[in-house]
């Protein structure tokens, strides 16, 4: 009988520690305790956008008419366990007509304690981007995620067993901007950080300074391939004159023009771009490339990847002797593709001997101002999978199962191209030039720290935070060296960079030059260690 009363109590335990939490507001969800703040809320409406990921019949509906903390929200009891689920996961869609101002898109979910009289004091929160007029689906990682404390001084969410009420809030607060969105399959999970952590800055181009690109990093592709022309029917020359490329202000500017009659290698074009090759490879890890596209019915521009090993008389790599492989079986990742004739949509890809030329493993989404702001797109490889998105918002994600040679030859190195090609649909409309700007291009991948490495990172801790003035950096044990203090915004651009001699195990960083907000820090060590945290400067 003690053995059944004990399975007993351990099976109520995982019943309690396991609670559903979810609403796909058919009728079927746990929630029941929906309400608003300053925001009218239905949580029956037909759903007015059945189409891409959601095709259900109701949703919950936000609308924000201009309160300035307009948010909605549930309690669940018990308390949530977040070191049994730490995430949360909903679908939403904002379209653009319903939206006033000039908010950040974005979404945010709090948790709070419910039973206190303030209960945003103690709340800990995850922001993430979104893109309009369109379903998709969002997750919020309170143990992985880049989380902030309203009270600096609370630990990490997932030590915390206090949270009982989760808020959902669009774009952000302090405004009396109207927000219109659509809500639906909300979800408490748990996710396991089984993929590979490319957190390590192996190797980047910040485009610092002005003049030609440097030649340390990049080569210039300009052998055109036997028969005269490039391929897919561009025609453009491809040049290594600054006119075509060329750094300034901290941006590389990858230049097509119409230059009517221009010969080169003896033949003759109306048009010229740039087409630069990385002299970086690299097997798995993260890619993120800051880049405003350029304009025109005929441009091409492409951001994206190729075996170090193909045979293309002209390339970087065939010019050291690694041309080995033809073209497809070397591979080919489209991190970003843009046409002209297709303003709004970008486009990621994948090319294999399994499926070629026009190919049918790609995917892409609409992003409105691709040619009026910077966008940052990133690939994640790893040994799994490759994982395409545009600010954080995912559009493809190519996994093959099996992996064999003809679908998956990305077991060995690939470089980095960045061009601008021009098209013969172009004659006739009167271009004259247009520039991918790109700010950065950034390749991660995974850190190999040693024991005493990793105490280092992890005796890390930041106080006061958020900061008006100085920010203490306690390093526990760590004495006798330098160390690199890097800040970044919430875009990933470096504003700023500070050595320090580690004194009394902390570093006295002043952020009194710093506007109001959110900012990363990256600490280097002198032994190649690095590590990260946000700061809030009030």
């Amino acid at each position: 009988m003690r053995k059944l009363i004990i399975f007993l109590f351990i099976s109520f335990s995982i019943t309690l520690n396991s609670q559903t939490v979810e609403d796909d507001f058919e009728g079927s969800g746990t929630i029941t305790s929906w309400s608003g703040d300053d925001c009218g809320i239905n949580t029956s409406l037909t759903n007015p956008y059945q189409q891409g990921i959601n095709t259900s019949s109701t949703v919950l509906e936000y609308n924000d008419i201009g309160g300035q903390y307009a948010n909605v929200r549930f309690d669940v009891s018990p308390n949530f366990d977040l070191t049994v689920k730490n995430s949360f996961s909903l679908k939403i869609y904002v379209p653009s007509s319903g939206l006033t101002g000039s908010q950040t898109n974005q979404i945010s979910l709090k948790l709070q304690d419910g039973t206190l009289g303030s209960p945003w004091l103690t709340q800990s929160e995850v922001i993430k981007p979104i893109i309009l007029d369109q379903w998709q689906e969002v997750t919020f990682n309170f143990e992985t995620d880049a989380f902030i404390n309203l009270d600096g001084s609370s630990p990490p969410p997932i030590q915390r067993t206090d949270f009982n009420r989760v808020v959902i809030q669009v774009n952000s607060e302090n405004n009396n901007d109207f927000v219109l969105a659509y809500i639906d399959d909300i979800l408490h999970l748990d996710i396991v950080p089984n993929d590979p952590v490319y957190d390590n800055l192996v190797w980047f181009d910040e485009f610092d300074g002005n003049g030609a690109i440097d030649s340390n990093k990049w080569h210039h592709q300009t052998q055109i391939p036997s028969g005269g022309s490039w391929y897919n029917g561009e025609i453009q020359h491809y040049t290594d004159r600054t006119d075509n490329s060329n750094v300034s202000g901290g941006f590389l500017y990858l230049t097509a023009k119409e230059e009517v009659g221009y010969t080169d290698q003896g033949v003759t074009k109306d048009y010229t771009s740039a087409r630069l090759n990385s002299k970086f490879a690299f097997t798995f890890g993260k890619i993120e490339i800051k880049a405003q596209l350029p304009t025109g019915v005929g441009t091409w521009p492409a951001i994206w990847m190729l075996g170090k090993n193909i045979n293309e008389d002209g390339a970087y790599w065939d010019n050291q002797g690694f041309g080995t492989t033809g073209w497809p079986a070397c591979g080919e990742i489209d991190i970003m593709e843009h046409w002209g004739n297709n303003q709004n949509f970008v486009q990621s890809a994948m090319h294999t001997p399994s499926s070629s030329g026009n190919t049918v493993n790609k995917g892409g989404q609409t992003v409105s101002t691709a040619s009026t702001n910077f966008h940052i797109y990133t690939l994640e490889w790893s040994p799994e999978k490759m994982v395409f998105s545009v600010d954080d918002v995912i559009h493809y994600t190519y996994n093959p199962d099996p992996k064999t040679p003809s679908n998956w030859p990305f077991t060995a190195e690939q470089y980095i191209l960045l061009n601008t090609a021009v098209l013969p649909e172009i004659i006739g409309t009167g271009f004259t030039e247009s520039s991918m700007i790109i700010d950065y291009v950034r390749v991660y991948q995974e850190s190999n720290l040693s024991v005493s490495q990793f105490d280092k990172i992890n005796k890390v801790h930041v106080y006061p935070n958020p900061t008006s003035n100085d920010l203490i950096i306690s390093l526990k044990n760590v004495i006798d060296q330098k160390v690199n203090i890097h800040v970044l915004d919430v875009n990933g651009k470096i504003i700023s960079e500070k050595q320090y001699d580690i004194q009394n195990e902390q570093i006295t960083h002043d952020t009194s030059s710093l506007k109001v907000g959110m900012y990363y820090m990256k600490l280097t060590f002198e032994d190649g260690t690095n590590t990260s945290f946000k700061v809030i400067k009030k």
